[in-house]
């Protein structure tokens, strides 16, 4: 059997992680805020692949690998790694690509290269049949 020809897509979003969304010190913002831009992201995969936004069944390997705070910009990937008859098995990876840098002035930000590893996942989206 050979592999589905959808498997290895990949798509990207980019969003700016605005200041009202900072929960703790130093404008951190909440670990959910990243499984958030996953769903999205997610969706839009689905859409691609199946003509449908899909549902989300699950996560597994969620890690959490640095902060993501208010005045970032993140780059987040869904790469399709397996597809099954109803389920589509994700990869995700979001990437601050742009900090900012209040330390240097209210507006200031910086690019950060490489980007930052922020949270990785795997994930389980359902189809239609």
């Amino acid at each position: 059997m050979s592999e589905d020809p959808r498997t290895g897509l990949v798509v990207t979003h980019r969003r700016y992680v605005p200041y009202t969304d900072a929960h703790y010190a130093g404008g951190l913002v909440e670990g959910a805020f990243s499984l958030a831009c996953f769903g999205d992201v997610a969706t839009e995969l689905c859409i691609r692949t199946d003509g449908d936004e899909g549902l989300f069944a699950s996560y597994s390997d969620v890690q959490f690998l640095a902060p993501v705070r208010a005045g970032d910009v993140l780059e987040v990937e869904a790469r399709l790694i397996r597809v099954g008859r109803r389920s589509r098995q994700v990869a995700f990876e979001a990437r601050v690509v742009c900090r900012g840098r209040p330390d240097l002035g209210t507006s200031a930000a910086e690019v950060l290269d490489p980007p930052l590893v922020a949270t990785t996942a795997v994930g389980t989206v359902v189809v239609p049949g």
